[in-house]
């Protein structure tokens, strides 16, 4: 497919250098020869840039009894080629050479060993390197190969045609047609026109030039010549002379290879036209509660609000009762979610490995589903094959999820170390209570023991109508209650409170363990995306 061109041109140099990118973020998402294709480009134009570009490498294809040799001896003023008529008889590149000097490594670089100097100094020609190529339709591999080759490298191609075949779809499918973008560096000759009719010389040519326009290669300059009667000869040589003048054939050839290359880039990626992909922000709450489920912070959130009142009813509870409580385990540890000795007030948790129970296959199928929406969301505008790599990027790690998410929930600081200041003055508070009680427990056993003596009782003091020993008593007793369900009901308010805390962090560390092993990875496939087609627009500007 064909990405639209910038009005501004980019340079040549930056334009290989995005196609490199544009290949290296290929690698392993797209076919691999059309990243091998775009990397030769990159790699021949470096060559091609450092070899002589005052020369202009012109090759004359075509196919067999098309005249090819018999327009390069005509150019060259000699019999330089054979000349055959039913069966190829050019094996290997010949080359014709007009002020040599300096062209040996370019034609080293080509392997064309067949070199005809054909003079130096002031020539109209001066620079041009013209190539008399094998056919393209010879019986012999050999020959098509040595033409595949150079018609991939060569500046300037100029294919002769003859009026019998020029419409043969061998040479349209196969050569002119992949060369769309090579306009500029592209002439097409109708060779032995000669052979013609003068009034179906025109006929022809249009032909011609309807049949390069279904190529794609409308505007592209036809000229008729004849070898024979030297027609149109001097028009070609003419076009040929100026574009070697020009110096810039080797030049617009790597573009429009670069260009090539690029377009089969965004076609193997299916670049279309697209809007910009949603914000993923919105996207993580869904799989955050997925991973929230999985982990079991529910469990956790639970066992917090269960630990602060457990612990706080240690704390300021009836002494008695509180007692008891030191033989009911810690919510909180049966989880082996237990802080680390000579922790900080932060109250990291830390633990090798929770108790937490594993999710359940609805929890699992619930993750899952969330994990494929989200890389399904991410990859939203981004055409296949790459969006399935982008919806992979967000599986690739899910088999570390259990054990990451376990370690998240238990090093997590759930803020239920620190004991709050009125746990300590409540639970003085109790103790004061429960030695009163005792007081009035013994005193009253004072009086029981002297009565049991039968020994002189002595009277006791009142409080009204109450004695002392019996308010110290029963105050002591139904304060010590008042004072612990009191508290019971604020190590209630207390947990709700904690345990809220407690969501909000463990919801912060799943979302962080979402992102960084699902939501991340998609991103990174995204971006990579679109670092390519951003490089694929430069390659092609």
């Amino acid at each position: 497919m064909k990405i639209l061109r910038r009005g501004r041109e980019v340079p040549l140099e930056d334009r290989l250098k995005a196609l490199g990118s544009a290949a290296d973020l290929a690698e392993g998402r797209l076919e691999g020869s059309v990243v091998v294709e775009a990397r030769k480009v990159v790699s021949r134009a470096g060559v091609r840039g450092s070899l002589s570009v005052d020369h202009t490498v012109v090759a004359l294809a075509g196919a067999t009894g098309s005249g090819k040799s018999s327009l390069f001896n005509a150019f060259a003023g000699s019999s330089l080629s054979p000349v055959g008529v039913t069966r190829p008889t050019t094996s290997k590149a010949r080359a014709a050479l007009w002020d040599p000097d300096g062209s040996g490594p370019l034609l080293d670089w080509l392997d064309v060993p067949r070199r005809h100097a054909m003079g130096s100094g002031d020539n109209p020609l001066s620079g041009l390197i013209l190539l008399d190529l094998p056919d393209h339709d010879s019986i012999e591999l050999s020959h098509r190969q040595e033409v595949d080759r150079l018609v991939a490298v060569v500046d300037l191609l100029v294919w002769v045609l003859d009026p019998q075949k020029y419409a043969d779809a061998a040479i349209h499918d196969r050569y002119l047609r992949p060369l769309a973008r090579h306009k500029d560096v592209t002439v097409i000759v109708l060779n032995q026109i000669d052979r013609l009719p003068e009034q179906a010389i025109k006929r022809c040519l249009d032909d011609l030039a309807r049949l390069l326009a279904q190529d794609g290669l409308d505007g592209v300059p036809v000229l008729g010549t004849s070898t024979r009667t030297g027609q149109g000869l001097t028009e070609l040589r003419g076009m040929l002379t100026q574009k070697v003048a020009r110096r810039r054939a080797w030049s617009a050839r790597l573009s429009a290879d670069v260009v090539t290359a690029a377009d089969t880039l965004a076609a193997a990626a299916n670049l279309t036209p697209r809007s910009g992909t949603d914000s993923v922000d919105r996207l993580t709450k869904p799989l955050a509660d997925a991973l929230a489920q999985a982990a079991g912070v529910p469990l956790v959130v639970e066992a917090v609000a269960k630990a602060h009142r457990h612990r706080a009813i240690m704390a300021t509870g009836w002494p008695i009762t509180r007692w008891l409580r030191k033989f009911r385990p810690d919510p909180l540890r049966r989880f082996h979610l237990t802080p680390s000795s000579g922790s900080s007030p932060s109250d990291v948790w830390v633990a090798g490995r929770s108790s937490l129970p594993s999710p359940t296959a609805v929890q699992r199928s619930q993750l899952d589903t969330a994990i494929r929406q989200i890389g399904s969301d991410v990859a939203t505008g981004v055409p296949e094959p790459w969006a399935a790599v982008v919806r992979h990027a967000a599986r690739s790690r899910t088999d570390d999820l259990a054990d990451t998410l376990d370690q998240a929930v238990a090093t997590t600081s759930l803020g239920v170390s620190k004991r709050p200041h009125w746990w300590r003055a409540v639970g003085l508070l109790q103790w004061l209570l429960f030695a009163i009680m005792i007081t009035g427990a013994l005193w009253l056993l004072v009086y029981f023991g002297l009565s049991y003596l039968q020994l002189p009782e002595a009277s006791a003091p009142t409080i009204g109508r109450l004695p002392w020993p019996t308010a110290l008593l029963l105050g002591g007793a139904i304060t010590g209650l008042l004072v612990a369900l009191l508290s019971r009901l604020a190590a209630w308010l207390g947990g709700r409170h904690r345990a809220h805390k407690a969501n909000k962090a463990l919801q912060t560390s799943v979302t962080e363990v979402g992102e960084r092993l699902v939501l991340t990875p998609a991103q990174e496939e995204l971006t990579r995306f679109q670092n390519f087609t951003k490089s694929i627009k430069t390659a092609s500007s």
